[in-house]
């Protein structure tokens, strides 16, 4: 372990990270806005709420796993608001009443349940990720509620609305990303540490020591 990351298999982590920049070089395009910038505001800010507002009943599940009742309450609440009062969580209503967003998946719940996190690792198009939160993001997958409760193709409403999300907040934080994917010396390690950085900060768990290269609060690092 060196500065607190432990990379074991960084050699093949760098052939997916190599192959993730240019599949993001290509997504990034050029100076003139894409398609997503110039989405208005509105129907932007509709995608990520709706894709919060289907997320919440997995966020749920995972907070009953941790034991973690009141968030679990609230999120509950949170989601019964939006999915009625906020046009089926195209408007967040509830974050205004102090039901603020407050997301959770089984990586963390692994977490709670302290299994360690495992080697760095980097996954083709999701990007950065550790052994335990890969694990988290496999069993997510299977357990999802509304893939047990809605009929095909309704079931992958969710998906879409959450690669809509990815991309909204890609575009959202463009100019930061480029700086880190395609400005940057050794991009690998960069990313590394930011994104190690930030899910430790989201977990409780501060332990790179002195090594962060931009400031993890100042950026979402989700689909890096």
């Amino acid at each position: 372990m060196r500065d607190g990351i432990y990379d074991p298999q960084e050699p093949a982590n760098r052939r997916v990270h190599a192959f993730n920049k240019r599949i993001y070089s290509r997504l990034s395009g050029g100076d003139e806005p894409g398609f997503i910038e110039s989405l208005p505001n509105p129907v932007k800010n509709g995608v990520v709420n709706f894709s919060d507002t289907v997320a919440l009943p997995q966020t749920v599940v995972n907070q009953l796993l941790q034991g973690r009742l009141l968030r679990a309450s609230r999120n509950t609440l949170r989601f019964s608001v939006n999915a009625t009062l906020g046009l089926a969580g195209l408007i967040d209503v509830a974050s205004p009443m102090g039901l603020p967003q407050d997301r959770s998946n089984f990586g963390e719940t692994l977490y709670v349940w302290g299994l360690p996190e495992g080697g760095y690792m980097e996954l083709p198009v999701l990007g950065p990720s550790t052994e335990r939160e890969t694990v988290g993001i496999f069993v997510d997958f299977f357990t999802d509620p509304f893939a047990h409760v809605l009929p095909s193709p309704q079931r992958y409403v969710r998906y879409g609305a959450r690669l809509g999300e990815l991309a909204i907040k890609r575009s959202d934080y463009g100019d930061a990303l480029d700086a880190v994917m395609l400005g940057s010396a050794d991009s690998y390690a960069q990313a590394r540490v930011i994104w190690l950085e930030k899910r430790r900060h989201e977990l409780g768990d501060d332990s790179i020591e002195g090594a962060g290269f931009i400031d993890p609060e100042s950026l979402d690092t989700e689909g890096f």
